[in-house]
C-alpha cells in the first residue's frame, strides 16, 4: 500500500482517507455531492498524485511509442497531449489507457492509471527489449512528484490568481513545460483533466515537485477553491462517459467491445495487439459497451454487476453506475449483447430485486 506524497496535508484539509488501487488518498472532503456540483458550476481541485507518472527519453522514443500504442501519435504535436491511447496485450486485450505528452524530440511523458503503474512499467520495459529499443530510458517519477487537477468553469480565474496570466491561451490538451505557478516552476501546466470540464476548456492540471504541490494546495484553499476527492471524481468521469481501468475494461476486453474509439485508430497497423483487434473488428463481437440513462427523479444507484434485461431475457451487465444529482437521474455504463444494443431503445435494469426502465444511449451523459 502506497500513500500519496501530500497525505498529511489531506488530513489537515479534512480529507476522509481510504484505499483506491493500492493507494491511500482522500475519498472525499466531507460532502462528495457538493464537491461534484462545485466542479460543474464553480471550481474544485483534486490531488491525483496516485496516478503514475513516467518519463521516456531517447533518440528513438517516438518510434518506440508508435510501436506499442494503439493510436497514430505522429499527429501529436510537440507541446500537446495525445488524449487516451491504449496499451494492449497480444490478444488485443486492454492493459491500460494512458495519456502521452510530446515534450521534445527525445522526451515524452506518460500518465498511467494508479493500479497499473508497475504493470505498465514492466510491460513497456519488456517490449523495449523485445523490439530492440534498449537505448530508450523509462523512469518512474510518481513518488517524486505531484499531480493536481483544477476543474470547473472558474478554473481559469483560479489559475490567473496563481500568477498564470496566460493560461487561457492554452488549447485543449496543450501544455507548457517549466511553467511558473504560484511563483515557482512546475514541471508542466496543461489544459486537461478527467471530469468532462476539460472539453469545455474548464480544466487544468499541474505536474510539479512535492514541495510546490504542498504550496499549491494551500494557495488553492486560500483562494476559496474547494478540495474534492475520488468519489466526486468517479461520478464526474461517469457523467463524461470516461472508462475506468479494471472496472469498465480489463485485459479480456478489446477496444472493439469497449467501443473505445477515441483511444485507437482502426487503420493503424504494426502495434502490439493490432492483428487481434483488427480480426475482432472485421469479424464482429458478441457484446459492446453502451450507456444507460434512467428516468429523471428515480433515485437509485446502478451497481457493478446489475443485469440488463430486454423482455424476460438478461442481455448484459453494468460495469459502472451512479445517481447524478447534477442530472437528477441515474446513469450507468454496461456491456450488452450486440443484437440488443439499439441506441435509443428501451431496456430494464434488474437491481436489488427491482426493475428500472432505461434508455440505451451513447455517452457522454452531459
Amino acid at each position: 500500500m502506497r500513500s500519496v506524497p501530500l497525505l498529511d496535508l489531506h488530513r489537515s484539509l479534512g480529507g476522509n482517507l481510504g484505499e483506491f488501487a493500492g493507494w491511500v488518498t482522500s475519498l472525499d472532503f466531507g460532502d462528495p455531492v457538493s464537491e461534484h456540483i462545485s466542479v460543474r458550476t464553480s471550481v474544485a481541485f483534486f490531488d491525483v498524485s496516485h496516478m503514475g507518472r513516467l518519463v521516456l527519453r531517447g533518440r528513438r522514443v517516438f518510434e518506440f511509442l508508435q510501436r506499442v500504442v494503439s493510436r497514430d501519435i505522429s499527429k501529436v504535436r510537440e507541446g500537446f497531449m495525445s488524449g487516451p491511447v491504449l496499451l494492449l496485450n497480444e490478444s488485443g486485450g486492454i492493459i491500460d489507457d494512458i495519456m502521452l505528452y510530446n515534450v521534445s524530440e527525445d522526451t515524452w511523458f506518460a500518465v498511467v492509471n494508479a493500479a497499473n503503474i508497475e504493470k505498465d512499467y514492466q510491460w513497456l520495459t519488456s517490449w523495449r527489449g523485445r523490439l530492440g529499443y534498449s537505448d530508450i530510458e523509462i523512469e518512474d517519477v510518481t513518488l517524486r512528484s505531484v499531480l493536481v487537477a483544477i476543474q470547473g468553469p472558474k478554473a481559469l480565474e483560479v489559475l490567473e490568481s496563481l500568477g498564470v496570466g496566460d493560461a487561457g491561451k492554452l488549447k485543449i490538451l496543450e501544455f507548457r513545460v517549466d511553467a511558473e505557478v504560484a511563483g515557482e516552476r512546475a514541471t508542466l501546466l496543461s489544459r486537461s483533466g478527467w471530469t468532462g470540464e476539460e472539453v469545455r476548456s474548464h480544466g487544468f492540471e499541474v505536474w510539479c515537485s512535492v514541495d510546490l504541490g504542498a504550496k499549491l494546495l494551500r494557495k488553492l484553499v486560500e483562494l476559496g477553491t474547494r478540495p474534492a476527492g475520488l468519489i466526486a471524481r468517479d461520478t464526474l468521469r461517469l457523467e463524461a462517459g470516461y472508462l475506468l481501468s479494471g472496472v469498465d475494461f480489463d485485459e479480456t476486453v478489446t477496444p472493439v467491445e469497449a467501443r473505445y474509439w477515441m483511444a485507437w485508430d482502426v487503420e493503424k497497423e504494426n502495434y502490439i495487439g493490432a492483428e487481434a483487434v483488427r480480426k475482432r473488428y472485421l469479424g464482429g463481437v458478441d457484446k459492446v459497451r453502451v450507456g444507460l440513462r434512467f428516468k429523471k427523479g428515480e433515485k437509485f444507484v446502478p451497481r457493478h454487476g446489475d443485469r440488463v434485461v430486454v423482455g424476460e431475457k438478461e442481455v448484459g451487465y453494468v460495469t459502472s453506475g451512479t445517481y447524478s444529482t447534477y442530472l437528477n437521474r441515474a446513469i450507468a455504463v454496461a456491456y450488452v449483447f450486440t443484437r440488443y444494443a439499439y441506441l435509443g431503445g428501451t431496456a430494464h435494469l434488474r437491481s436489488r430485486g427491482k426493475l428500472f426502465e432505461a434508455k440505451i444511449v451513447e455517452p457522454p451523459f452531459i
